[in-house]
């Protein structure tokens, strides 16, 4: 038995600027030395699963496997999200978007969900658009879906979730977006697939390329950039500014903000910026 504040693996500090350079390197996520704790433990568990000794052995791995390097990555990033997560957004969307859409009688609306995770934000966003009659004005409506993680964006595809996250769904968008389980599937709930056909889920890098090849309306990056350092989240804030159609919006978490690219945008409040 390990004695109190006895650590079962040693994490040198060569080991953790290694894993610190590693992150920063290929995914762009800064960690600070404050997630050290954070990074032994997630580590120590994928360590004992392999039956690994040293940190130097998975090290190894990660610099030779493709399959380990990606397993490696998402161990690592942080995937918390639910459904209607900071709602003014969706808010805004139905009350003062769809409106726009609707008067300009748009024919196309190209979204971006970066950082989908385990997909509640994008299926949010089918619903508000289901709900608010969106698709019977405009006839080409999809939502592009990624994430650096490719074992949410598994669940993602899937669209399935425990019953009791109905709690945070509004209940015209659950009536009318959501089916519930039978049988095996009893205790859970599921996306229409009708509503999910809207969805295109893909596994991105953000720092990388970027498979659009038109502008798009709208881009929600919400509580990512918060794990990049501030020389990344200008460099991101400028593609997305490229990547939107002039008066496009960009939503971003409510801790973050557009810094020094301010220039860029016309900011509404609440961490929603329309392009200049």
């Amino acid at each position: 038995m390990l004695a109190v504040n006895e650590q079962e693996f040693e994490l040198t500090d060569k080991d953790f600027k290694f894993i610190q350079w590693f992150m920063h390197k290929t995914v762009g996520i800064y960690l600070p030395d404050s997630k050290r704790a954070m990074v032994y433990g997630r580590l120590s568990r994928q360590m004992r699963r392999r039956g690994l000794r040293r940190f130097k052995e998975f090290r190894d791995l990660i610099e030779s496997d493709e399959q380990e390097r990606i397993h490696f990555i998402n161990t690592l990033t942080t995937n918390k999200t639910e459904f209607f997560r900071e709602s003014h957004h969706f808010d805004f969307i139905e009350k003062v978007l769809v409106e726009e859409w609707r008067k300009e009688r748009v024919g196309q609306l190209r979204f971006w969900s970066a950082g989908c995770s385990t997909g509640e934000e994008p299926y949010t966003l089918v619903s508000v658009l289901e709900n608010a009659g969106v698709m019977g004005f405009c006839p080409d409506v999809k939502i592009w879906a990624t994430d650096l993680d490719t074992a949410v964006l598994e669940k993602a595809r899937l669209g399935v979730y425990p019953i009791e996250l109905q709690n945070s769904i509004p209940a015209p968008y659950l009536r009318r977006c959501f089916v519930r389980g039978v049988k095996g599937q009893q205790g859970k709930m599921k996306i229409k697939q009708e509503l999910q056909r809207y969805i295109d889920f893909r596994q991105l890098n953000l720092i990388q390329d970027w498979p659009f090849k038109q502008q798009l309306d709208l881009i929600f990056c919400r509580n990512v950039m918060i794990y990049f350092d501030r020389p990344t989240q200008e460099q991101l804030i400028e593609r997305f500014h490229q990547q939107l159609k002039p008066g496009g919006i960009l939503m971003l978490g409510h801790s973050e903000s557009v810094g020094r690219c301010l220039s860029l945008f016309h900011h509404l409040g609440h961490t929603i910026y329309v392009r200049q």
